[in-house]
């Protein structure tokens, strides 16, 4: 019988130096899609390459085998030499391959536990894979399987609902203060990378004007094009802060850009509306004296890490959770997989009552003559006595919990009704 053997390398064995060399283009997929099934070990294949990870999941007749064939896959394609990267390998054969499959399509082994991405990456690999025709019937049940407990840890735990970025974790405080953060206006000061983050989440809440300023005005312009936003001259800041709610800060300037005063002055001509400052600059843009001013709300990289760090904990604790809920998909799966081994013994045993039955139909309509009717009925009334005769062998056989080993009662079987020819 077929076992599930899965190779691989990730962001906790190897370097991303090495995972660079040994990621696979969209070519390279293609090529080893078609020349690992090739080889006499190999039946199957799926192959996921991302950033973070290459893994080789397939099944064969002879694990250790196809593991070599896939290192030596590796060192011809990527032409390195094997010591430059096996000890950056695992292997997983069996039950422990399905459970690290399990696990990072439901991203509990991925780098920020709870991301979203892998699974995505993972079902494009399933479909590069079919349409090569590289997978059947086990990695077929087994990819599908693995897409319904990924959804399964996705909506039973709170393993994806705390914001574990910086820039995502500044997004949430907003919704908490604004309730939603459509229509509010915003002012990107400074061009640093999260600050940038933080507006394409913005954008994703359907915020309104987007105003973008930077010393270097060129840039300003640069990125308010790219959000389709209105670029402002850096001594323009004070003339719009009256009229914006969100501030997201992430220059490299030596001291505040905002002053308490500035805010205290504008919040009687808002009318005391809500304005939420983000900053990430270090050293920081924003005064944080104006925290004291009502409903202007000031908050910095440390308290975006605090957020940030509180609710990787909370995903951690939610993993946990999606641990059993893998455990458990385990456990049925490999009941499906066992069970693959009693398929030719039912089928040979059904075959076998089958032919008896005909047979003896045959001898009795030759006795005498019999209508078309007559002729149907019989052959009804017998497929109808050999299920009924074949139900209990077949649960029995197919439950492989309710005898210790599934083997000797399959010989057994075999031996009983002489299938073994």
């Amino acid at each position: 019988m077929l076992t599930i053997v899965l190779v691989g390398l990730n962001h906790k064995t190897a370097p991303v130096e090495l995972r660079e060399c040994l990621a696979f283009s969209k070519e390279e997929k293609s090529i080893a899609l078609e020349a690992l099934p090739q080889h006499p070990s190999i039946s199957e294949v799926v192959l996921i390459s991302t950033c973070n990870r290459v893994e080789i999941l397939m099944t064969g007749n002879d694990p250790e085998e196809a593991i070599k064939a896939v290192e030596s896959f590796f060192c011809r394609v990527k032409k390195l030499s094997l010591f430059q990267f096996e000890n950056s390998l695992y292997f997983y054969v069996g039950d422990e391959a399905v459970r690290h499959f399990f696990r990072v399509a439901s991203s509990l082994d991925s780098m920020m536990v709870g991301e979203s991405q892998i699974l995505g990456q993972i079902k494009e690999a399933y479909r590069t894979a079919t349409g090569k025709n590289a997978t059947s019937v086990i990695l077929n049940r087994l990819l599908h399987r693995t897409f319904s407990v990924a959804k399964r840890v996705r909506t039973e735990t709170g393993i994806g609902d705390h914001a574990v970025s910086i820039s995502y974790a500044a997004i949430e405080l907003g919704r908490k203060i604004f309730g939603s953060l459509e229509k509010k206006d915003v002012l990107l000061v400074g061009a640093g990378e999260m600050a940038e983050l933080a507006v394409e989440h913005l954008i994703r809440n359907r915020v309104g004007c987007i105003f973008v300023s930077n010393r270097t005005f060129e840039r300003a312009v640069e990125l308010a094009g790219r959000f389709n936003g209105k670029a402002l001259r850096f001594d323009e800041i004070p003339n719009y802060l009256e009229k914006i709610d969100i501030v997201i800060s992430s220059t490299g300037a030596p001291g505040f850009i905002i002053h308490h005063q500035q805010i205290k002055k504008i919040m009687r001509p808002r009318r005391n509306r809500p304005v939420f400052f983000i900053d990430i600059a270090v050293p920081r843009d924003i005064d944080p004296e104006i925290n004291r001013i009502n409903n202007a709300y000031v908050y910095d990289i440390d308290d975006l890490k605090e957020i940030v760090d509180e609710n990787i904990e909370d995903r951690n604790m939610e993993a946990l959770k999606g641990e059993r809920i893998v455990d458990e998909a385990v456990i049925g799966f490999r009941n499906w997989y066992e069970s693959l081994a009693v398929v030719p013994t039912i089928v040979a045993l059904k075959n076998k009552l089958e032919t008896i039955a005909r047979s003896e139909i045959s001898k009795t309509v030759s006795l005498r003559h019999f209508s078309n009717a007559d002729c149907l009925a019989l052959e009804k009334m017998t497929n109808a006595m050999v299920n009924k005769i074949l139900h209990d062998p077949i649960y029995f056989l197919k439950n492989p919990g309710n005898h210790i080993d599934n083997a000797v009662y399959l010989d057994m079987t075999r031996r009983l009704f002489d299938l073994n020819e």
